[in-house]
């Protein structure tokens, strides 16, 4: 494998393995639940809702934190994939209590995202003034958004 390849994606790569076994977790939490005996019907559906929802989200997770890590610079996409997974690890354990200790995992779960999406169109418009006009902001635009992802650390 060529190491230059290898230098441009392992923290992309490290995050995602994190979030493999994160979701092997939550299956295990999940399943738990299932086979205990004293397991109550509401708290299966509430261990069982909140895997459902994360793993609704993971999709759209890695493919934003990829698009931004590749278009753009792995070290920002990778911390705020870091963060994504604290912050779904707070959604999850949250619902878990009660739903509504769950929002605040969810509405942060979301400003990640968001930042991770204008880290793609940034980093794909960017790749568009090269290619068209010649003129190339990519060290400008990875200096601003590196720290800019300290930023996503602010409740």
């Amino acid at each position: 494998m060529d190491t230059k390849v290898v230098e441009n994606i392992y923290l992309l790569v490290i995050v995602t393995l994190i979030s493999v076994l994160q979701n092997v977790f939550f299956a295990q939490k999940v399943e738990r639940e299932c086979k205990s005996p004293k397991s109550q019907p509401s708290a299966f559906e509430r261990v069982s809702c909140a895997n459902r929802n994360c793993m609704d989200a993971y999709p759209t997770f890695l493919a934003v934190m990829w698009c931004a890590g590749l278009c753009l610079s792995q070290a920002p996409a990778a911390f705020a994939g870091i963060i994504y997974l604290l912050v779904r690890q707070k959604y999850f354990i949250g619902y878990m209590g009660q739903t509504s200790q769950s929002t605040p995992g969810y509405l942060f779960g979301k400003r990640v995202l968001f930042f991770l999406f204008l880290m793609c169109a940034v980093g794909i418009f960017n790749y568009l003034l090269l290619h068209y006009f010649g003129s190339d902001y990519k060290d400008y635009v990875e200096t601003l958004t590196s720290a800019s992802s300290a930023l996503l650390l602010l409740p």
